[in-house]
């Protein structure tokens, strides 16, 4: 069961520690999304948000591997990919690298609840 978690949430660290790449350029962020940055300020926030993902990927991955980390990892990884499923769904639209931004994040709250519910549910007495 424990080699199934660390699957799981290797997956989910993963899903969440790409967008580090970023970090590099904002010309990465308008190829990976789709989008014109529009001045230097909203590039630096974008930016900024991709270290973001890099730091919470980085934890969820070493999560993965320590399971003290485990729950923090967890709430944090459903926090944020919910969140993020929230705001498109509840958006007047989005592009179509958008929405497969929100189908990997879809992916990854399947293999977070699976993750939940191996290390939960099916928790030894």
């Amino acid at each position: 069961m424990e080699r199934a978690i660390t699957f799981c949430l290797v997956v989910v660290g993963l899903i969440n520690f790409v967008p580090v790449i970023g970090v590099i350029s904002a010309q990465k962020l308008e190829s990976s999304y789709a989008i014109i940055l529009a001045g230097n300020d909203l590039a630096i926030l974008m930016r900024h948000r991709a270290l973001l993902f890099g730091i919470l990927g980085a934890f969820i991955l070493y999560s993965a591997f320590n399971p003290i980390y485990q729950i923090a990892a967890m709430i944090m990884a459903g926090l944020s990919m919910i969140g993020f499923a929230v705001l498109v769904l509840g958006a007047n639209g989005y592009n179509d690298a958008i929405g497969k931004v929100l189908f990997v994040d879809v992916v990854g709250i399947i293999f977070l609840l699976a993750a939940v519910v191996m290390k939960y549910a099916f928790k030894e007495h």
